[in-house]
């Protein structure tokens, strides 16, 4: 693994809390590992052998039904940590949306380091809740919102998510999509159709600009938080 220091999420990954020294010594413990788009980093089920956190991309998570269904359960993004420590068996699979980097860990290796540093502890507890509060309103979007919410939710989500990767995020109108309209409606369990009409929608109601299609730029943020409800 490469100095720490030169990391592009340090300042807002699950090992920000640590020491110079601290990280030096879970550096060596970790490597970098490239993903493609389509890759699947770890199965629902199977052993949970790594953790890691995010570099670079985005990454979804995936359950699946006896009949082979899949439902997207929650995206990740640069600085996100995945994986289960402390943990035997992953509870979904892993997959990337895009070309990603993870800096991964041997999960026994990792379980053994945080066990030993309390803070990292204790901001795999804060992690740990935000995603509880995050699959809650995960489960209000997918099983109470209409399609108009749903889009604007995740438009809304995008926005805070995408538009800073470094160390310094910072909130912004304009952001480019990593993936298609297709992904977008697997995520929001939607159609493409239904997808691509809402966001029609809401340029011609001058919400916001679709440059490409994949670029977004929201021009009345009040009016689409309203939407979202």
């Amino acid at each position: 693994m490469t100095d720490c220091a030169t990391c592009v999420v340090r300042n807002r990954a699950i090992c920000a809390s640590l020491s110079p020294a601290e990280l030096a010594a879970l550096g060596k413990m970790g490597r970098r590992q490239k993903v493609r788009a389509g890759q699947t980093l770890l199965w629902e089920g199977d052993g949970a052998p790594v953790v890691a956190n995010v570099l670079e991309g985005v990454l979804k998570l995936v359950v699946s039904t006896a009949d082979g269904r899949e439902q997207i359960v929650g995206v990740v993004f640069p600085s996100d940590f995945i994986g289960r420590p402390f943990g035997k068996e992953s509870p979904y699979s892993v997959t990337a949306m895009t070309d990603a980097e993870v800096c991964i860990f041997n999960r026994s290796n990792f379980d053994e380091f945080a066990g030993n540093h309390p803070d990292l502890q204790q901001k795999l507890l804060r992690r740990t809740l935000d995603e509880l509060d995050r699959a809650r309103h995960w489960m209000m979007l997918l099983g109470r919102k209409s399609a108009s919410e749903k889009v604007a939710s995740f438009l809304l989500e995008m926005s805070e998510r995408l538009s800073g990767q470094g160390c310094h995020a910072d909130t912004q109108a304009g952001f480019e999509l990593p993936f298609g309209r297709q992904q977008i409606a697997d995520i929001l369990g939607l159609t493409i159709e239904t997808t691509s009409r809402q966001l029609t929608k809401m340029r011609a109601d001058g919400l916001l600009d679709l440059p490409s299609r994949r670029e977004i730029v929201i021009n009345d943020r009040a009016a689409v938080e309203m939407m979202a409800g």
